[in-house]
This record gives structure tokens, C-alpha cells and sequence, in this order.
């Protein structure tokens, strides 16, 4: 997948092509019907599929108390992304110039002039242009106007007619329900990070850990105890994770993620990876004493190897 990080980059001669356009936070089972349906269009008219999405949630500028968390960052965006077969991804900085070009303008800068668009695929929801004054309607018009095509993409509704939206996500991840998000997001939810020392407490214990950094990538679920799997590079092991402030020790750092891979020791120590959260095994406890704390973990260790071993990697 090519990645163009500004407009500018986008080549002279770029498409034909059919695009899609939206925040696409967590490339959820929603966001996939569309990117689907972006690629059938594409291969049938000989067009190349291209994606354009925002480097943050345009919330963010326009309105920052009422920005929702992010379910991934941006290198994870486009990773997902690039899983889903397209062939390029147009990632626009949200700033206030871009806030503030009217519908037409946004049309003709980026779809028309750049990317030479052939056909455009939205949701119902979708809006552009300064205060989110171009609809659905008005993108018809345009593309009357400019010549490309515009096909709107029904919403995906596994649940009691609730549409897939990355606010629902964000509801199980905060419930802990990261089980029930996967199926919703069409993959795992995961935290990327650095690996960085930690009190050493879980190597006293016999189960040493790797403790990602605070500065970590990706939306960490509710506090609790997880099973998941740990990717280091090209390697994936499996885990038991622990997310939260550890209740029963003092000191610890607020939603500290820390995963401790079954049966091996790896030096992990400055390397950058990614734990992925497969389904939750409890809430967090405080425990009186050391060897209670054990007991459950031991415990944990042994839910988490059961659940694993009918979970692919």
C-alpha cells in the first residue's frame, strides 16, 4: 500500500481511482464493508482503490472537550489499512486550514485535482467541508459537477439494528469486553509500546513481565487480567496481561500494561511490541499478602493457556 502524508505528495497522474474517505479509527467491521466494497468497484472498472482518512480525529481541533480517546494511533491505522488490500492511503493533517475549506473547495482540491477520482463510497453519516456542510446530497451534486460517481454504503448492524461505530468499541474496551470489540473491530484490539523496566515485582513473584511504557499506542482496556498474545517483531507468544494500578502493591502507575509470556523468558527490554487483548479473565483485586497474589496468578496463567489454545495467533 502506498501512504502519501500531505495532498502535495499525492504523484501527478495519480488514478483514475475510487475512494473512500473518513476517520476509519480501529478499521472496524463497518469501516471493512465499505473498504470491500471500495475494492470491487475498483477491480471491475480498472481503478486504483485509495482511502483518504485525517491524522486525528477532526474533534480534536474543532471541539477537544468532546474528543473521544483514539482506538489506534496512526501507524496502526495505516496498518490495518494496508491489511485490508487497498492501494493507497491519503493520511490529510486536520488543521485548521483543512477545517475551514468549503465543500466544494475540499471536492475539488483532494478528490478531483489529486486523486482523480472516478467514483467516491461513503457511509450515511458521512459529512465534508467547514462545519460539516456537505452531505451526501451535496456530494452527488459535486460529483455531477466534476464527473465521478458516488455510492453510498449501508451500515453494518450485527446487533439489534445498532450500527458498528467506533464509540460502541470504545464501550466494550471500557467494560473490558475486549472479546465482544473483536468482533465488532473484524480483528484483536491491541497497545503497542516499548518495553521499559518496571518495579520488578513480577520476576520476585516467578512470573517476570514485560511493561510497556506509559506512552503506549492503541486504547488499553478496563483494569483486569487478560488473555492475549505478545508480537515481538515476526515472533508471536502467548500471554497472560495485566492492566490496571496492581491494587496490591502502593506506587504503581495508573493503567500500566504488563504481559507475561507462557513458559519462556525473553529479554524484551527497549523493544517496541505489541500486545493484543484476546478475553478477559477478571476484574483487578487487592489481595492481603504475597501468596494469595501468587495463587491467582498461577491460576490466571493456566485460564489464559486454556483460552489460548483454541485462539489462532
Amino acid at each position: 500500500m502506498k501512504v502519501f502524508r500531505s495532498v502535495d505528495e499525492v504523484p501527478e497522474g495519480f488514478g483514475p481511482s475510487a475512494v473512500t474517505i473518513g476517520k476509519f479509527d480501529g478499521v472496524h467491521s463497518g469501516h471493512r464493508a465499505v473498504i470491500g466494497r471500495l475494492r470491487e468497484v475498483a477491480a471491475d472498472r480498472g481503478l486504483t482503490a485509495a482511502v483518504v482518512t485525517f491524522d486525528r480525529n477532526p474533534l480534536e481541533l474543532i471541539a477537544p472537550a468532546k474528543c473521544p480517546a483514539s482506538l489506534v494511533s496512526n501507524d496502526q491505522k495505516l496498518d490495518l489499512l494496508a491489511g485490508t488490500g487497498i492501494d493507497a492511503t491519503l493520511m490529510v493533517a486536520f488543521d485548521r486550514a483543512l477545517a475551514e475549506l468549503e465543500p466544494e473547495e475540499f471536492v475539488r482540491r483532494i478528490l478531483v485535482d489529486r486523486l482523480h477520482a472516478a467514483v467516491v463510497l461513503v457511509g450515511s453519516d458521512f459529512r465534508f467541508g467547514h462545519r460539516g456542510a456537505g452531505d451526501l446530497a451535496l456530494l452527488r451534486e459535486l460529483g455531477g459537477d466534476y464527473g465521478f460517481g458516488v455510492e453510498l454504503i449501508d451500515d453494518v448492524r450485527p446487533e439489534h439494528g445498532r450500527r458498528v461505530s467506533s464509540t460502541w468499541i470504545r464501550e466494550l474496551l471500557a467494560d473490558g469486553d475486549v472479546a465482544h470489540a473483536a468482533e465488532l473491530l473484524g480483528h484483536v484490539p491491541a497497545v503497542r509500546g516499548v518495553v521499559v523496566h518496571g518495579a520488578a515485582r513480577g520476576r520476585e513473584l516467578g512470573f517476570p513481565t514485560a511493561n510497556l511504557s506509559p506512552e503506549s499506542e492503541g486504547l488499553i482496556p478496563a483494569d483486569g487480567v487478560y488473555a492475549g498474545w505478545l508480537t515481538d517483531g515476526e515472533e508471536t507468544y502467548p500471554a497472560a496481561i495485566s492492566v490496571g494500578n496492581n491494587p496490591t502493591f502502593e506506587g504503581v502507575p495508573h493503567k500500566q500494561v504488563e504481559a507475561y509470556v507462557l513458559d519462556r523468558e525473553l529479554d524484551l527490554y527497549g523493544h517496541r511490541v505489541q500486545v493484543s487483548f484476546v478475553q478477559r479473565i477478571r476484574g483487578m483485586v487487592a489481595y492481603q499478602g504475597v501468596e494469595p497474589l501468587i495463587a491467582q496468578i498461577s491460576d490466571d496463567v493456566e485460564r489464559a493457556r486454556s483460552i489460548l489454545s483454541a485462539e489462532p495467533a
